[in-house]
């Protein structure tokens, strides 16, 4: 571990003392802006302000109307930053690093108090206290686009953590969408049955690292807070929940409590979700909220919305890293992995050696039967840099013949975000073989790197 990373890892489990180091280590990193803005669209524009620039800074808003507090987002959006939260490893060294620490689970060590239980307020909840903004236009309204919902079955002995947009409905209500039918959405139905409400916490705010395990994606009644104390390298520090006992991080901006009630709806949405629409589509859930911990200094931590870098990179880093393991276990020809934020959720491309003809259809077939999100894998040869759109783009159009090189499966499960699925939600799924084969003519045009080198130092001098 570089001496830059042991500084970030020795700061702990706190967001504020997190940044405060990054920054020292990073400033041209983290950009401050001290003039007033608005809480409506005026932090979603500037971050996509930025993007169009190619910058992706953490941004650190100084002065938001209608908060108390400042506002941090973007923290995800580049991916060397996400490099420097998992040990100082490059973009390139983020799959095998989030994998192997995710993979040495510890369990969370309990706390009687922690910052985020400096400030407790328990009945009378008035959810107006907890900040929120308007990212795009087209949204409902205000929404908590950084929610992850913590749910216990202490008879069963399963935690669950999942990522939840949220939107305030009422002064002790929130209307949430659970539209990925995943593990919060079981252990509801299970206690449905039981004709009971479901309690659980939600976090607003932590560390980057927990929001890393929140996005986890792990077999039913595998916690995610033990991921997180793998990613940490130590215990996540949780507190109890006043009312429920729900454990919760220590060092939280704000924790809402209270139960999700399985037969009441509130309606939400639309919402500017990963594919770049706003999306109506939701469980219409309600969350009536009991109790409200947050810590003195609280910052809003937003997650950029819609097909945003950090929206894109928080949900798909974890399902990256476990695809690419998967994949590198099964064919070892794979050299390389890559989800274009240009396909949302639903594109990969996977660079190859092949050994043998045939193998590039196996490995994205297997690609497309373990992703449930993806529509369209691409595989290119291994000298084809699949982080560049242009590249593959560009194998496809001399590699590829249609009439032999697709390979198409119908009517399989799909996003449920997914504008162009059918009302089911099921989808077709394309695999695009964009390798050379055993019988192609060509031979790649090059230059060569004493070339490469002689014109990089003619163009220096002439600036």
């Amino acid at each position: 571990m570089t001496s830059a990373a042991q500084q970030l890892a020795d700061t702990g489990q706190d967001l504020h003392r997190f940044l405060a180091v990054y920054r020292e280590l990073y400033p041209d990193d983290v950009l401050s802006l001290r003039e007033p803005v608005s809480r409506d669209q005026d932090v979603t524009a500037a971050v996509w302000s930025l993007a169009a620039r190619g910058q992706h800074p953490a941004l650190m808003f100084e002065r938001v109307e209608g908060l108390s507090g400042p506002l941090l987002t973007n923290l995800f959006a580049s991916r060397e930053r996400v490099g420097r939260m998992l040990g100082g490893v490059s973009p390139a060294g983020i799959h095998a690093e989030y994998q192997a620490r995710s993979r040495r689970m510890v369990e969370p060590r309990e706390r009687q108090s922690g910052a985020v239980t400096q400030h407790v307020v328990s009945g009378d909840v008035d959810l107006n206290a907890v900040p929120t903004i308007r990212h795009f236009a087209t949204d409902r309204g205000p929404y908590i686009t950084n929610a992850i919902i913590v749910a216990e079955d202490r008879e069963a002995g399963i935690g669950n953590l999942s990522y939840h947009r949220s939107m305030l409905h009422s002064r002790s209500e929130i209307a949430t969408s659970l539209h990925s039918r995943g593990h919060l959405w079981r252990m509801l139905q299970a206690v449905q049955a039981k004709g009971r409400p479901l309690p659980v916490a939600m976090v607003i705010g932590a560390h980057p690292l927990f929001m890393l395990a929140g996005a986890a994606r792990l077999p039913y009644g595998v916690d995610e807070r033990r991921v997180a104390g793998g990613l940490f390298g130590a215990p996540l520090e949780v507190v109890r929940t006043p009312k429920y006992g729900i454990a919760v991080p220590a060092h939280a901006e704000y924790v809402l409590e209270g139960v999700i009630d399985p037969e009441a709806r509130a309606e939400e949405g639309p919402f500017g979700e990963f594919t770049g629409y706003s999306s109506d589509r939701s469980t219409n859930n309600l969350l009536r909220v009991e109790t409200l911990l947050h810590r003195d200094d609280a910052w809003l931590l937003d997650v950029v919305g819609g097909n945003s870098a950090e929206h894109l990179n928080l949900g798909r880093i974890p399902r990256e890293s476990e695809m690419v393991e998967k994949l590198k276990e099964r064919f070892p020809g794979v050299t390389a992995v890559h989800y274009p934020s240009s396909g949302t959720h639903f594109h990969a491309y996977v660079a190859l050696k092949q050994s043998r003809p045939g193998e590039a259809r196996q490995v994205m077939l297997g690609l497309l039967g373990w992703d449930p999100y993806l529509k369209t894998v691409v595989a290119v040869d291994e000298d084809v840099d699949i982080t560049r759109d242009e590249e593959v783009l560009w194998a496809l159009a001399t590699h590829l013949q249609p009439h032999l090189d697709v390979v198409m499966v119908e009517g399989l499960p799909g996003s449920a975000l997914d504008p162009s699925a059918s009302g089911v939600g099921t989808t077709s799924r394309m695999g695009l073989d964009a390798t050379r084969g055993p019988n192609f003519d060509g031979i790649r045009a090059r230059i060569d790197d004493a070339a490469m080198a002689r014109a990089a130092a003619l163009l220096a001098r002439a600036r």
